[in-house]
């Protein structure tokens, strides 16, 4: 076998391990997730901040990865029937084989066997790997792929920009990185999760939890107008002290007066008011009276969930749509309906006031 051989099945060989890298290169920056990236770039993960470069600029880095696998398998179709028949020559001069056969042959068994090792080495095997160890794939594959972008820069902007007007004069913008799932796809993902292990029970119930959360209404967890406790304007100090004893509760809500139940006119932070007490700081229950905000029992809990959360507020009041109270809502049930019952170590009353 002579040195020109040797030399050409050397190029076979490196060329299609190029066609593994760019093949992998490609399956691996389109499978990988970029909040896993971002989380090992916290981490401080040098390769993963190289990766994110590759990775977010998907457009670019999939024309450099298939300009790579276009460049590779013509130069693997270069290579192989001038070798083949190179190979094969002696055996052809041996059993006088025409020339023209000769050629037909070396060609269809180059074909043959370039064609072999391409697709299972240089594609399949890669995207395999790829698509099962998408993350280390591409902290591996990124830094060369970068530098392979970066030095065909020209050639790949001249391709990318031709690709895209193409696909302009068809209404089809570039696509970006991640790829938005339904809330089904969510919910089918995480079936699918807890299945294979990755999840347990506890996180797959509060995950179903917020898939429900989000389309519910008030109606459907306000404490009743007939269940809650309230406290009066005009209570004294022993009366109050005498509900807040028997129930328990952090908050109450306030009345005017026994004759206007109906007339909310705020809340009272028990803790608050009994600290001022010890401390020797009475005074009058209006001190102690915060503002309460008000809802309409259609509104959503998600909505509901936020304004508490924007206003520090604690407790709210539910109306009907002509703005008559017909229950409460406490911050504790809107998280119960994510995470479930909030037990007490000490008592089976709930945190807040009711």
């Amino acid at each position: 076998m002579d040195g020109i051989v040797l030399i050409n099945l050397f190029f076979v060989v490196v060329f299609i391990l190029l066609t593994a890298f760019f093949v992998g290169g490609e399956f691996a920056i389109l499978k990988v997730r970029m909040s896993r990236i971002d989380q090992l770039i916290l981490e401080g993960n040098k390769k993963a901040i190289m990766a994110k470069k590759v990775a977010h600029d998907l457009d670019y880095y999939l024309s450099a990865c298939q300009l790579g696998i276009t460049i590779t398998a013509l130069v693997l179709g270069a290579l192989g029937e001038p070798t083949v028949q190179r190979i094969l020559q002696p055996l052809f001069e041996r059993f006088e084989v025409p020339a023209a056969i000769a050629t037909l042959l070396s060609y269809g068994i180059a074909l043959a066997l370039v064609s072999f090792l391409h697709v299972v080495i240089g594609e399949l095997a890669p995207k395999t790997l790829a698509i099962q160890f998408p993350e280390k794939m591409t902290l591996l594959l990124a830094p060369p792929l970068y530098w392979f972008g970066k030095i065909m820069s020209p050639f790949i902007r001249i391709l990318n920009g031709s690709a895209q007007k193409l696909l302009r004069l068809f209404g089809v913008e570039p696509a970006g990185h991640e790829t938005v799932h339904s809330e089904e796809e969510l919910k089918l993902i995480v079936a699918q999760s807890f299945q294979g292990g990755e999840i347990n029970r506890t996180e797959l119930a509060y995950l179903e939890n917020i898939f429900a959360f989000d389309e519910r209404i008030l109606q459907e967890i306000m404490i009743p107008r007939v269940e809650m406790i309230t406290l009066n304007k005009n209570m004294s100090l022993e009366e109050m002290i005498n509900v807040l004893d028997e129930y328990d509760y952090t908050r109450f809500p306030v009345i005017l007066s026994e004759q206007n139940q109906e007339d909310f006119i705020g809340f009272i932070n028990t803790k608050e008011m009994l600290t001022s007490i010890a401390a020797g700081r009475m005074g009058r229950i209006n001190d102690f009276i915060h503002e309460i905000p008000s809802f309409k029992e259609s509104t959503f809990i998600k909505d509901v969930f936020l304004k508490m959360q924007q206003n520090r507020t604690h407790i709210a009041l539910v109306t009907d749509n002509v703005g008559t109270i017909i229950g409460l809502v406490t911050m504790e049930d809107i998280l119960t309906e994510i995470v479930g019952e909030i037990g007490d170590n000490y008592k089976d009353d709930q945190a807040f006031a009711r």
